[in-house]
């Protein structure tokens, strides 16, 4: 999955950046990305754990959960 710079940018800018370059933008995009693949990772052991093989909104916030304690 391949994550466009222009939503990137308006993350950083809400968080208060004036300017944003194009390096900073795709560094943000690869951390979301590896961060989200380790959450999803985790929601869909979960779900499977459960005998689902449909990952829900409750197996990502437990895993949420799991993965802040760790």
């Amino acid at each position: 999955m391949e994550l466009t710079l222009q939503p990137l940018r308006k993350l950083i800018k809400k968080a208060g950046a004036k300017r944003v370059s194009d390096k900073a933008a795709s560094e943000l995009g690869k951390e979301l990305e590896e961060r989200t693949k380790t959450l999803l990772l985790e929601a869909k052991r979960l779900s499977e754990h459960a005998g689902r093989r449909t990952v829900m909104k409750r197996d990502v916030r437990a895993a949420r959960k799991i993965l802040e304690s760790s």
